[in-house]
């Protein structure tokens, strides 16, 4: 086998080696980015209603990224178990000025009220990595007096 044939078998050899097991892989797809916001965060829901006493109880909110829109968007389930405000919704939530905090975030939707209707929500307030701090409003059965409901929010990871 002439020195020609034989340095092009080592190399053909040389680089099959290398793409089998030993390697570095060629990546198939980029990952996926991720948002800060996106996964389940827990905290307290403190709900204030004129004439009344404020009610307190814990909340669980969990934002999953809208497709399409640069992580600044998100479908939000909402789990309340204020005594006042015991409910489960999905609404929606965006954050602003881009998708890195810290940023301003604002969230609204309808939810089924534990007195028969569907009441709406809004919040806006603040979040960063670890928290996130937010009025808490919106109105309750329009039907009922009192429905009018103002309040707090304060998540953590």
């Amino acid at each position: 086998m002439s020195a020609q044939k034989r340095l092009s078998v080592l190399l053909a050899a040389s680089c099959l080696a290398a793409t089998c097991g030993g390697g570095t892989p060629v990546p198939t797809s980029p990952s996926a980015a991720q948002s800060f916001l996106a996964g389940t965060w827990t905290g307290t829901l403190t709900i204030d209603r004129e004439g009344e006493p404020s009610t307190s109880g814990a909340a669980t909110w969990t934002f999953v990224p809208v497709d399409g829109t640069n992580l600044q968007t998100f479908s939000v389930t909402i789990r309340s178990q204020n005594p006042w405000l015991s409910m489960t919704a999905t609404v929606t939530s965006a954050i602003t000025p881009s998708n890195q905090p810290p940023a301003r975030i604002s969230t609204q939707g309808s939810y089924p009220s534990p007195r028969g209707c569907t009441g709406t929500l809004l919040s806006v307030g603040t979040a960063d990595r670890t928290s996130i701090d937010a009025d808490f409003s919106g109105v309750d059965c329009q039907s009922l007096a009192r429905s009018t409901f103002r309040g707090h929010v304060v998540l953590s990871r």
